[in-house]
C-alpha cells in the first residue's frame, strides 16, 4: 500500500506541478494534475509522463489503479 502523501511528493519532485489533487484508498487513486510540461503532449504521452514519474510505485504494482486527468495550465483555466 502506498500513501497519498508519497505519491504527491514524488510527482511534485519530478514534474513542474501548478495544481494537483489526489484521492485514493492506498491502491486505487484518482489524480488531477496540471503542468506546463503537458503543453505540447497528446493525452497518451501525458499519461506516460505521469507513469514514468511514479516509477517504482507503478512497476512494483504498489499503485493498482490510477485514473487521471492531465491538463495544461490553459486547459485548467478554461474549465468552467
Amino acid at each position: 500500500m502506498v500513501r497519498l502523501e508519497d505519491i504527491e511528493a514524488t510527482l511534485r519532485a519530478k514534474l513542474p506541478v501548478q495544481h494537483l489533487t489526489l484521492e485514493g484508498d492506498g491502491r486505487h487513486f484518482e489524480l488531477l494534475i496540471v503542468s506546463e510540461v503537458f503543453n505540447t503532449m497528446p493525452r497518451v504521452r501525458r499519461h506516460q509522463t505521469v507513469y514514468g514519474a511514479l516509477g517504482d510505485a507503478m512497476r512494483d504494482e504498489l499503485v493498482h489503479a490510477l485514473t487521471m486527468q492531465t491538463l495544461t495550465p490553459e486547459e485548467w483555466a478554461n474549465r468552467g
